[in-house]
């Protein structure tokens, strides 16, 4: 397995394509209750065959992420070649911007002293989808990159 096994709920809201799956391999619903009740290593093999390319499929439309901490902001931008990071740091203590107060605190705050905002970049290895994966299990959030492009914009004006 690649990536990692889809949970139950997932599973549930992606009924109409794992049968659809399972109907590619030939396998029909009989068959199927047969290998969950007989061969359940089958079975297993199945459902992470299934959520790798699941997460092949989502992970190949990726181009933001964001992961937000309590006094820090990481927005990646995903290039065929490289993922560019926009992180913001907020060094006053009593700031946490994953709260609505924290958040609305730096919005109007972005240029006082304890504010910080720092770019990178970095090659994407051979496996552009698993540098991704990395990124999505450390807690970051598929997005559309407006944050990204709103930071971006500000970044270009310093």
């Amino acid at each position: 397995m690649k990536y990692a096994r889809l949970t139950k709920e997932q599973f549930e809201e992606m009924q109409e394509e794992f049968i659809n799956f399972l109907a590619t391999q030939s396998i029909t619903a009989e068959e199927w209750e047969d290998i969950k009740t007989n061969k359940p290593k089958v079975a297993e093999q199945e459902l992470d065959v299934f959520s790798d390319l699941i997460w092949e499929g989502v992970l190949n439309k990726v181009e933001y992420l964001e992961h937000f901490s309590s006094n820090q902001i990481y927005l990646f931008q995903i290039s065929e070649a490289t993922i560019n990071l926009i992180a913001v740091k907020v060094e006053n203590q009593g700031v946490d911007i994953t709260t609505r107060e924290g958040y609305s605190w730096l919005q109007t705050n972005l240029l006082d002293d304890s504010v910080t905002i720092y770019t990178s970049s970095k090659a994407i290895s051979t496996d552009r989808n698993k540098d991704i994966f990395a990124l999505v299990k450390q807690g970051a959030n598929i997005t559309k990159g407006e944050l990204y492009a709103y930071f971006q914009k500000m970044v270009e004006e310093e």
